[in-house]
């Protein structure tokens, strides 16, 4: 980084900073979109007799439309930087919440959520991430890994919140808080406390070896990774987005009371947070696809514990909810690891929108299946992409396999 007027030594000091603003809006932003259904929807239903189905389904539209901006979201903050992309989703998350608590019919509870899913899209893990990657360059991995160990808490602090909300406003004063939360809390964090960055502020290229191949084999291998990485992610994002959704009925259906299965499902927040915890200790010290191999062995591992009937049900979902938590640091790490900083945040834009338009559509299709199949199909779909996703990962650790040295430096893929 030592482009001419960049102090970097002013930006890594203030990384702590950075990062600790953006795990509280981080929280903030999870905890008022993407978690918000899983206390609102009951009592949305009940007071409003709107449709349970289309309470949910508005979340799964805000998922469809974050996928169909996140492109565009992308090419925002690699030209303006992070700062008014993640500023201007606190506005759109605030605006859509509004709208949402004033919602008078089903029609107007829809289009609120398309304005939540706008702001979804710019504001959650995959701009967060892009922004740090584009701040802190090749750094900007164990930046990456400690604000998961942030968004790791979302549910933990947004759940009990929204149930006392909820207990002493309503759900549409919930919705009015959580929006008044967005302007006086989250857009001030990102318009105060992260940098203002112009063009000259990209972290600077840092020499690397480009890989043993003409040109033209180069671009096409950067192609197969890239299309093999979307192809992982969407298959994570399916399997976690019907996880986290189906979860609890998977699990009475395999004889649990519901008591029991709430209780093995909080197992999944902790083991996710503690898996982050130890890839944050370990990390730099190997390359990410060691991580993102580690992720997808430990998912498949526990949803095939799962699906045999275990004895001891609670392992096979610690070890799923472990390598859920650190697939969230590899699907950010490894595109900065392989192709450096420059075009990160488009990169990040174009391996989000396939898997956040299949996890708006993957509950719908799963429930259907179960309603034709039982829980157990289910399972057994979810248990075949899991271990699909292990074959992908062996692949793509085949195709970069030389682009790690023996130490386990991090090199990058270059066109």
């Amino acid at each position: 980084m030592n482009q001419p007027g960049w102090e970097e030594g002013a930006l890594w000091r203030g990384r702590h900073r950075v990062i600790s603003a953006l795990g509280v809006t981080q929280i903030l932003a999870w905890g008022s979109s993407y978690y918000l259904m899983a206390v609102l929807a009951q009592p949305i239903a009940s007071a409003t007799g709107w449709s349970y189905g289309w309470v949910i389904g508005g979340l799964s539209l805000g998922l469809l439309v974050s996928g169909l901006v996140s492109i565009r979201v992308g090419r925002l903050i690699d030209d303006y930087g992070g700062r008014p992309v993640l500023a201007t989703s606190s506005v759109f998350l605030a605006v859509g919440l509004a709208i949402l608590a004033a919602a008078p019919n089903l029609a107007v509870y829809v289009f609120a959520w398309l304005v939540l899913g706008v702001g979804m899209g710019a504001g959650l893990y995959d701009a967060a991430f892009s922004t740090l990657g584009r701040l802190y360059g090749p750094g900007g991995r164990r930046a990456i890994t400690t604000l998961t160990l942030w968004g790791g808490f979302a549910s933990t602090v947004c759940w009990p919140l929204s149930a006392l909300l909820v207990d002493m406003a309503g759900w549409r004063g919930t919705c009015l808080i959580y929006a008044g939360l967005q302007l006086v809390v989250a857009l001030p964090l990102h318009l105060i406390l992260l940098p203002a960055e112009t063009p000259r502020h990209r972290a600077a290229p840092v020499a690397t070896p480009r890989i043993d191949a003409a040109p033209a084999m180069a671009a096409a291998t950067r192609t197969r990774l890239v299309v093999l990485m979307a192809a992982i992610v969407t298959t994570m994002g399916v399997v976690a987005a019907t996880w986290s959704v189906h979860l609890i009925t998977i699990l009475e259906a395999r004889g649990m009371t519901v008591a029991a299965a709430v209780a093995l499902g909080a197992l999944v927040g902790p083991s996710q947070v503690g898996a982050r915890v130890v890839e944050m200790l370990g990390g730099g010290r190997y390359h990410p696809i060691w991580t993102l191999g580690a992720a997808v062995v430990l998912v498949a591992l526990g949803l095939g514990l799962l699906w045999a009937g275990f004895v001891l049900p609670a392992l096979a979902l610690i070890a799923y909810g472990a390598g859920n938590g650190i697939f969230s640091i590899a699907r950010g790490t490894l595109p900065l690891a392989l192709f450096g900083s420059e075009g990160y945040a488009r990169l990040m834009g174009r391996l989000a929108m396939p898997s956040l338009i299949a996890q708006a559509l993957a509950p719908s299709a799963v429930a259907l299946l179960m309603q034709m199949s039982g829980a157990h199909a289910a399972l057994s779909l979810l248990l075949a992409l899991a271990t699909a996703n292990v074959l992908a990962v062996a692949l793509l650790w085949a195709l970069v396999g030389r682009l790690v040295t023996s130490e386990g430096a991090e090199s990058r893929l270059r066109a």
